[in-house]
């Protein structure tokens, strides 16, 4: 008698301690799924940034390359051409071409490394603010509503500056193209004495008024990248999702004035 009495009780606390267990184990499953969720975030998240390092890397060689020639071409003419013989001038100009040649062989190999071999884009025109409305009748094609406003003194940028604001535009337009409503975005470049800003707006769904969840964080990997270029200039860059919804885009790229 006493045996069928503690069989219930005895039943129960074998039960509460399995159900104890599988809370365990589940816990300790759902810990573990997690790490490797995180894994794989932080992993993708690396290969964005070493994917836009190749791209800044390719982007920079044809800069220095295309500079540094012309800087040995006009050296060695200038050499040519002199009509006096003062010794000093001619070996600061041999000086300079010696520099030149070498900094551009170093700059081939170091740089021919890290940039992707095989690129398509290899005699592609270089990206620029100049080519913008390019990129904007593109994106009408395929769309998208474009308003573009330019403010300031239109003035010669530095080549880096003018590919990085380039690309952060393009950027931000083709994850609005994806990401957004489709309906429309602003572009505004504002020309200032120290600084280059650009910024990027586009329309798109708010959680807050009942709308559908914008797309997940690691869909955005390029901005990423865009983060990586505008820090090698010693810029500013910002993205973040509006509270009446789409997104935001704002770099400020600052410009060295002799």
């Amino acid at each position: 008698m006493w045996f069928l009495v503690a069989l219930p009780t005895l039943v129960a606390v074998g039960l509460a301690y399995a159900y104890v267990r599988a809370r365990r184990a589940h816990a300790r499953a759902l810990e573990e799924r997690g790490w490797l969720l995180e894994r794989e975030r932080e992993t993708a998240a690396q290969s964005a940034v070493d994917a836009e390092r190749a791209r800044i890397a390719h982007d920079l060689h044809d800069i220095v390359s295309h500079n540094v020639s012309v800087m040995v071409i006009q050296t060695g003419a200038a050499r040519q051409v002199l009509t006096t013989s003062v010794e000093d001038a001619e070996a600061a100009l041999l000086a300079v071409e010696a520099a030149g040649r070498d900094t551009m062989a170093e700059l081939r190999h170091l740089l021919g490394v890290l940039a992707p071999k095989g690129d398509s884009d290899v005699l592609s025109p270089q990206p620029s603010l100049t080519r913008l409305s390019e990129l904007i009748d593109r994106m009408a094609f395929a769309g998208l509503a474009v308003d573009v406003r330019i403010s300031g003194d239109p003035c010669p940028l530095p080549t880096g500056v003018d590919v990085t604001a380039y690309r952060i535009i393009q950027e931000a337009l083709t994850n609005a193209l994806r990401h957004g409503d489709g309906v429309k975005a602003e572009v505004t470049v504002r020309y200032a004495q120290h600084a280059l800003r650009v910024e990027v707006l586009n329309t798109g769904p708010s959680v807050l008024t009942g709308g559908r969840a914008p797309a997940p964080e690691g869909d955005g990997r390029g901005l990423l990248g865009l983060k990586q270029r505008v820090a090698v200039y010693g810029g500013q860059f910002d993205a973040r999702r509006r509270l009446g919804g789409g997104f935001r885009v704002r770099a400020k790229l600052p410009l060295e004035r002799p």
